[in-house]
């Protein structure tokens, strides 16, 4: 199938449009073919959720599993996760038959209410409803549908660290008890928080310690990628120069989503029958903050004071080490080193800012510019 642009930014089209990750894929489909569970970390937007999505289209597991990609960053509680598993389940065997759907009806009878059906009979998750009644009863029903499944499945759970922070539920040895003895099903524990998945499974006093495989994921090459790009760019009678290409990858750190959204944007300044220049990154760039400019106004505006400071002086330092120190107080005219550690917990609770490798950062790449430039 061939689509209009062809830098994708969300979803999964083909391996056509998915860059290299060779070994990575073979590598993750040969342990889940020997039955082994893999925990998969990586920074947000590096290529986790497609990586896993190309190795779901290999021919090895798409023709013997079925498989199932849960997203639960967002979720709070268990009922939001079983909720969650619950209609990601039924949505990916929508398409497999009325056979695959009714066997998941019959078995998980505790998510019933939650399901409603249109004039034809196809079944959808209910729109509006509340708490799942009773969530270790629900996961227990869908954990005997996997463990009695036609197929043998995988079970991909992303942000997987979210569940730490369920509230007065011990929701990991719970999901250990229950995936130790799913024994018709493999699962991949994707997350993007590296210290809370290093403690889920490398501490020794967690359920899940040592009990998976760990990966980790890279940046894609430099090298690779742009000529993957170039290729692409080939395709359709445009022309991306290498050093183009090599100013968008360092300008995002080699994370894949942010290079996509420049080539995205790139690709279509870009007219048939000619070629990038000096100014396509930089014009792509502009570009992209400029439509971004509304939305990241009102996310500054709401920040408290303090937050707001902290989160400009992270953003001008780049890779903002010692931020409670008296020195990056001074420098940034801060109030105390006490107050911007309040900050940091804050900004760090809403996603604005990430700590890796003993550095804060601002964790969205086209905010840190936009506030770079303010």
């Amino acid at each position: 199938m061939r689509i209009e642009n062809p830098f994708l930014v969300r979803g999964y089209v083909s391996g056509h449009y998915f860059c290299d990750r060779k070994i990575e894929t073979e590598d993750l489909v040969r342990e889940l073919t020997n039955s082994n569970n893999v925990t998969l970390i990586a920074p947000r937007r590096i290529g986790k959720t497609g990586l896993i999505l190309h190795c779901f289209e290999q021919e090895k597991i798409k023709k013997n599993y079925n498989t199932f990609l849960v997203d639960i960053l967002d979720t709070k509680t268990p009922s939001e996760f079983v909720q969650r598993l619950g209609k990601t389940i039924l949505a990916t065997l929508k398409p497999k038959g009325k056979k695959a759907l009714q066997y998941f009806l019959e078995t998980v009878r505790s998510l019933q209410p939650y399901i409603s059906f249109d004039v034809v009979g196809n079944p959808s998750w209910g729109l509006g409803v509340g708490d799942v009644a009773s969530p270790e009863t629900s996961l227990d029903e869908i954990f005997s549908y996997l463990n009695s499944s036609d197929k043998p499945n995988i079970v991909a759970i992303d942000e997987f660290q979210a569940v730490v922070d369920y509230k007065g539920s011990d929701m990991e040895a719970i999901l250990r008890n229950y995936v130790q003895h799913c024994h018709n099903a493999n699962f991949i524990f994707s997350g993007s928080h590296r210290s809370m998945m290093t403690d889920i499974f490398l501490a020794s006093d967690r359920p899940f310690y040592e009990s998976t495989s760990i990966k980790s994921l890279s940046p894609l090459k430099m090298d690779v990628y742009c000529e993957f790009a170039e290729n692409l760019f080939e395709e359709y009678s445009k022309k991306l120069l290498p050093e183009t290409f090599k100013e968008v990858y360092n300008s995002m750190d080699g994370i894949t989503w942010y290079i996509q959204r420049m080539l995205n944007r790139i690709f279509y300044q870009t007219a048939v029958g000619e070629e990038t220049n000096e100014n396509s990154a930089k014009n792509a760039l502009n570009s992209i903050l400029d439509d971004s400019s509304f939305s990241f106004s009102e996310i500054l505006y709401r920040l408290p004071t303090q937050q707001k400071q902290v989160l400009l002086a992270i953003a001008t330092e780049g890779d903002a080490r010692n931020v409670t120190s008296a020195e990056f107080t001074k420098k940034y005219m801060l109030t105390s080193p006490s107050s911007v550690q309040s900050a940091i917990k804050g900004l760090v609770d809403k996603g604005f800012v990430t700590y890796q490798d003993g550095a804060h950062m601002v964790s969205d790449k086209f905010f840190a510019e936009w506030l770079r430039r303010l």
